[in-house]
């Protein structure tokens, strides 16, 4: 079991002392060809423009972020999931922003 609060407030911090401002860990995998990742990214970071990891989505812990792939722009919220366009794509936090990553196959 993972407590995700506690997880979210553990990786805000250790994104405040990385140069990139930003933290993540992997969770253990419940199933196989699963991987469950939750990302910390502090106000004004990104993950850069990076392809797509194949079937995937996001959803927002904490914070606010915007999904860009192209010309679309998804704004996300807490509590908001989405899946991940099969595209390159960037994520942009506008505040400070926990989310998790789940990625099939």
């Amino acid at each position: 079991m993972t407590d995700l609060q506690h997880l979210a407030d553990e990786l805000l911090t250790r994104a405040g002392e990385a140069s990139a401002r930003r933290a993540a860990r992997s969770l253990p995998h419940p199933a196989d060809g699963l991987r469950q990742t939750v990302l910390a990214l502090l106000a004004g970071s990104e993950l850069a423009e990076h392809e797509a990891p194949g079937a995937a989505s996001l959803q927002v812990l904490r914070g606010r972020a915007r999904l860009v792939a192209g010309a679309e722009v998804q704004e996300l919220g807490p509590h908001h999931l989405t899946p991940i366009p099969p595209r390159r794509h960037s994520l942009h936090a506008d505040e400070d922003t926990v989310v998790l990553l789940i990625v099939a196959g």
